[in-house]
This record gives C-alpha cells, structure tokens and sequence, in this order.
C-alpha cells in the first residue's frame, strides 16, 4: 500500500504533515523534516497495532515524501 506524506507549513510557522490515508494520522514540527518523520512514526504505530489486534492482513508499505521548499 501506498502512503501519501502530506506537509504545509501553518501560518504560525510550525509545520504540518499528515498521511491522509490513515484518518488521525497527522504531526506538527519545527521543521518539514521533524513534522514529516513525526508523522510517518504516528502511521507506523498505527498499522502495527492495527496488525496486532487482528484489523489488518500485513502489507507492502510506501511512504511518497513531498517535495518540501
């Protein structure tokens, strides 16, 4: 499966990523790199518990990382 990072920088300076395909799944950081690596920390929590608890077969995991100004 394949997983979008999304990042945008907030009006307030901090950054945003989220992976829109996992409801919840969303950082904020200091920089587009923390924000990203927070959130694609947070997706992996989440498919793992997803698999412990019986939710989920395992899968080919893809993170697409945006290109970040």
């Amino acid at each position: 499966m394949n997983f979008q990072l999304e990042c945008e920088r907030e009006d307030d300076g901090r950054w945003l990523a989220e992976v829109p395909q996992l409801p919840g799944v969303l950082a904020y950081g200091a920089t587009a790199a923390e924000a990203m690596a927070k959130a694609e920390i947070l997706a992996l929590r989440v498919l793992a518990e997803r698999l412990e608890q019986g939710e989920a077969q395992p899968l080919d995991i893809r993170f697409s990382l945006p290109a970040v100004a």
